[in-house]
């Protein structure tokens, strides 16, 4: 009976408020305790851990039912979504190439790092999407690979639009228990983000990164651009009104947890559920979601530019005009294929270096900077890919609804 009113404000408080608790607390235990970290730090990997082991088989469900379950004549958005997706990936590499050029960084280049294999080319990253569509559906699903995990869900739906009714249901109603599982997953939040925050901040604090305090300006500044500017001039382009509410909804919904856990895949059961809370088409966002956490890369873009024009910069070499221009399309295409390379991002850095001759050697110095600063980078790149998801998938089925 005492705990009654304490239980009580638990349950009336916002998930988002709650988040917000667990991030302050985090904070001061790292600050005040960090000795106690490690303890907590079990929260934050359970957590993501949680969320990793159940996007892969939501999407692969949701997909299956959605497309099993489409009657004909109802709207799906899909194509003014995917091209939503490649303006603003697009656009992010354009303001992260005008930013480099406006405040170019210096590096520290010493040594190479090791262990790191990029990618020779962009066909080589073409290659890699290509393989991992015709991917074995067991192993997709237990290595998260979307690609492969929507294609075999897709044509798995349109397999069962043929059958039976019952069948049909049974995927209806799959759905529903892995999204309600889902939602207690997520109820978890504050837990897992109090863990993340407080491990993070003990382990590495802010000492290691303030070397590198101009690139890691340069780097977060374009991704809060795109985020406040960019993308919410997409957005009205779409629904023609204030496109902030909607730009915030999603950034606080949805940026926050994706900043923490650092992972698109792990932030696209979040992401589903925020797009059912405001109210969007599911036919459109059950698969819009997941195919924008594997080609919506506006944030990878950014890191690459920034990081490829920094060494162009440390080592003298002059960028003109056509070849910058050449830069903001390799770095869209090549962050639409970071899903499919291991190290993401940062091991696309090389492919773009050689536009420029810089030698692979050399490159890969680059990507160790990458790593070192990527506790922010990853975070905050992660954060505008994931939120842009629902922001985009969000712009234009209100742009649909409108007409």
């Amino acid at each position: 009976m005492i705990h009654r009113p304490f239980v009580h404000l638990i349950t009336r408080t916002s998930l988002v408020v709650q988040i917000a608790i667990g991030l302050v607390a985090g904070i001061l235990l790292a600050l005040f305790a960090p000795q106690a970290t490690d303890e907590v730090g079990f929260l934050g990997s359970l957590f993501i851990s949680a969320l990793k082991a159940v996007a892969p088989i939501l999407v692969f469900i949701l997909v299956a039912s959605a497309i099993a379950n489409h009657k004909p004549g109802q709207p799906t958005h899909i194509r003014p979504i995917l091209v939503l997706y490649l303006v603003g990936t697009l656009s992010a590499a354009i303001v992260a190439v005008i930013a480099s050029s406006l405040w170019p960084s210096s590096l520290v280049l010493s040594q190479a790092a090791s262990g790191t294999t990029p990618p020779g080319g962009i066909a080589e990253v073409l290659k890699t999407l290509a393989l991992n569509v015709v991917d074995n559906p067991v192993n997709a699903l237990l290595h998260g690979n979307f690609v492969g995990i929507l294609a075999w869900a897709i044509g798995l739906g349109v397999a069962i639009r043929h059958g039976s009714e019952t069948t049909r249901a049974v995927f209806a109603d799959l759905a529903h228990g892995v999204t309600l599982i889902v939602r207690m997953v997520i109820r978890c939040a504050p837990l897992g983000i109090f863990g993340l925050v407080a491990t993070t901040l003990a382990d590495a604090g802010l000492n290691a990164l303030l070397g590198y305090a101009h690139l890691l300006a340069v780097l977060v500044g374009c991704m809060l651009f795109v985020a406040l500017v960019v993308n919410p001039l997409i957005v009205f382009s779409q629904i023609r009104r204030n496109p902030y509410p909607l730009v915030f909804t999603c950034l606080r919904e949805s940026g926050i947890t994706a900043f923490f856990t650092r992972s698109s895949a792990a932030n696209v059961p979040v992401n589903l559920q925020l797009a059912e809370r405001l109210g969007l088409h599911e036919d459109t966002y059950s698969v819009s979601i997941p195919l924008g956490a594997t080609i919506n890369m506006a944030g990878a873009a950014i890191t690459i530019s920034v990081l490829t024009l920094a060494a162009t910069h440390t080592l003298g070499i002059s960028v003109d005009i056509p070849t910058a221009i050449l830069l903001c399309m390799v770095s869209a295409i090549c962050a639409c294929g970071a899903s499919g390379v291991a190290g993401g991002s940062l091991l696309l850095i090389p492919l773009a270096c050689s536009l420029f001759g810089i030698p692979s050697e050399t490159a890969l110095q680059v990507v160790a900077i990458g790593f070192i600063i990527g506790i922010l980078q990853d975070s905050a790149e992660t954060a505008l890919n994931s939120s842009t998801d629902v922001l985009f998938t969000a712009a234009a089925c209100l742009a649909r609804d409108k007409d």
